[in-house]
């Protein structure tokens, strides 16, 4: 079996990057976070314009027709910029659930296309998350229920059918909210065991977009640590030739090391329908998590209680790993999920199950 990524995929990561690194430098992000939406419509419009908002839609519908994998990648480049929008939600899980209806089905042919061109904001309110990410933003909000004699539903909300209650989030930049709505037979678009296939599919989306967000983070605010410590001058040495922090910076490249491997091997779980695909997505978002937590925590210590000030830029990193660390579903929730996969009698364990040929 072949590990590695295809130079197409490379390039396109590296392509994003190069994007980023030039559209969301820190400044802008600080500037994004004090507006009133926490979201750039510039911004916006100029990753549609490279096609990143048409990545995972459909080719017959306009798209790219990429998959998880490739996302795999492309949320590390998000976290890395703290890109201040909602990209993966409505280009990798709203899209990921809407593709599913099939060609010609009436809200697939309205919004697939405003999505690659950027003219639409899909959020997705699942029910592992108490509150909904730019719900104040979305023109459609995907949402689910069961009716009163149990059936499970999934329903397609416009704006002007919410009520909104704005909560507060120490990542100004990810604005979050309480939705009210009514289901109604007008909002239904998917029925049974095939729109519970679809939330589960969106739920483990969610999670794995974060948990590449998470990596990203990682690294940026590794980077941002290690080029701290080389300029701060203690003793008349920099910082960095100290052996302790030595440690703390090793420390977390390891752990970011650790993490990417699991990253990978969820998504592509995810792409092939594996069984298990759900538990590796719980355990790569945890080990992900884990490795932003302490890219923060050891960033801190490296930067001493500076790190936390408006004006340093490791703040805007690792606010937002905190709250991703959370979304789509908190520790409690993927370890659940995780042992309850682990301690099955029929879990395929050991060498032999972990690459299936």
């Amino acid at each position: 079996m072949d590990f590695t990524f295809t130079e197409d995929q490379l390039a396109l990561r590296d392509g994003v990057s190069r994007f980023l690194m030039t559209e969301a430098a820190p400044e802008l992000l600080r500037e994004i976070w004090e507006t009133d939406s926490g979201r750039s419509a510039s911004l916006r419009a100029k990753m549609a314009g490279q096609g990143l908002t048409a990545l995972s839609v459909p080719e017959p519908d306009g798209g790219l027709g990429l998959g998880d994998v490739d996302w795999a990648l492309m949320t590390q480049e998000l976290g890395y910029y703290a890109i201040p929008d909602s990209l993966a939600d409505t280009a990798y899980v709203a899209v990921g659930v809407l593709a599913r209806l099939p060609a010609g089905h009436p809200l697939r042919a309205q919004w697939l296309p405003r999505v690659v061109d950027g003219s639409a904001r899909l959020a997705v309110g699942h029910g592992v998350n108490p509150w909904v990410a730019d719900a104040h933003l979305a023109d459609l909000l995907l949402m689910a229920c069961r009716t009163p004699a149990g059936e499970f539903q999934l329903h397609a909300v416009g704006a002007p059918s919410l009520r909104l209650t704005p909560q507060a989030s120490i990542d100004a930049s990810r604005r979050l909210s309480t939705v009210e709505w009514s289901p109604s037979q007008d909002s239904a678009f998917l029925s049974g065991e095939a729109a519970q296939q679809a939330w589960d599919e969106a739920l483990d989306r969610g999670a794995l977009n974060a948990a590449g967000q998470l990596v990203g983070l990682a690294q940026r605010m590794l980077d941002l640590s290690v080029d701290y410590a080389s300029q701060r001058r203690q003793f008349g040495k920099p910082i960095g030739s100290f052996q302790a922090v030595k440690h703390h910076l090793a420390e977390v490249a390891t752990r970011i090391e650790f993490a990417k491997p699991v990253l990978y091997r969820a998504a592509a779980a995810l792409a092939s329908g594996d069984p298990l695909a759900s538990a590796l997505v719980s355990h790569a978002k945890l080990v992900c998590g884990d490795a932003a937590w302490q890219a923060g925590r050891k960033g801190i210590q490296v930067h001493g209680a500076m790190g936390y000030t408006w004006e340093v830029d490791l703040q805007m990193f690792m606010k937002r790993a905190w709250v991703l660390d959370a979304a789509w579903g908190d520790r409690a929730f993927h370890k659940s999920r995780l042992a309850d996969a682990l301690f099955n009698p029929t879990a395929p364990l050991g060498p032999a199950a972990t690459w299936p040929c």
